[in-house]
């Protein structure tokens, strides 16, 4: 999916995906005991909204931006759940193939990448590439204080679980997110002019809010990951939020 403010031309490379969509390191199976705090996106209040919203409801409608959102965030959900384990595959396996193939992936050096749920997107393709090109590749985490962080990842971390249930390396490198050349995102539902929808934590937003005025550089490049079905007409962004430079789905 190509935004209308930013167009970037792929270049055109052999493709060497690794047909694997598990993770090549072997996760401890352990959690933080941490707290989920109140107000994010998975903290009851959002999940008592959610399943308040009926289906029928058009966010269009909702004239509170927030609950026009949890509903888009429902819809968008619903429909990524709706595919199978078959399509998912496939899905991702084009979607790595178009990053792969583009020329901001191959220029930059220092990426991060989120390490993906059942649902989203696979990104262990992108990961694997990256290691082969000589890459080095960084992992989000999320500190007690809710600040995000990129954790460097190697084929030998070991992975842990999060207080949400997401995977991170145990421990590693740490580096700036002023300093990483291109950040692979997660997307929960995307519009055609790159506005983006998480998971409603604000992590990245508040991690790379010094993009917000960017209007001509774009470093770190923010490039999100979706399916097609997850795609809204609209999103009304906030303030605060930070656009992508592209969204990537399997029609790109």
């Amino acid at each position: 999916m190509h935004c209308r403010h930013h167009l970037s031309n792929a270049t055109s490379v052999d493709s060497l995906l690794v047909p694997r969509l598990t993770p090549p390191v072997a996760p401890v199976r352990e959690r933080r005991s941490v707290t989920a705090p109140a107000g994010d996106v998975f903290s009851p209040w959002l999940i008592q909204q959610e399943a308040s919203m009926s289906k029928a409801q058009s966010p269009l409608a909702i004239s509170d931006p927030r609950r026009a959102q949890i509903t888009l965030r429902k819809n968008a959900r619903a429909a990524r759940a709706g595919l199978s384990e078959d399509e998912r595959e496939r899905a991702s396996e084009k979607i790595a193939d178009t990053v792969i193939r583009s020329s901001w992936f191959r220029r930059s050096k220092l990426v991060a990448c989120y390490l993906p749920m059942p649902e989203e997107v696979d990104t262990w393709t992108l990961i694997d590439r990256a290691w082969r090109m000589k890459k080095r590749i960084f992992a989000p985490i999320i500190k007690k204080n809710l600040a995000m962080q990129f954790c460097e990842l190697t084929a030998e971390s070991k992975l842990v679980f999060n207080q949400y249930g997401l995977r991170e390396p145990q421990d590693g490198e740490i580096i700036e997110p002023r300093a990483l050349d291109l950040v692979i995102t997660p997307v929960v539902a995307f519009d055609d002019d790159c506005n983006r929808l998480g998971m409603g934590g604000g992590y990245f937003d508040r991690t790379f809010s010094f993009l917000r005025h960017r209007q001509y550089l774009f470093h770190p490049k923010l490039i999100g990951l979706a399916f097609s079905c997850q795609r809204v007409e609209k999103i009304a962004p906030n303030p605060w939020d930070i656009r992508v430079f592209r969204v990537i789905d399997e029609t790109t």
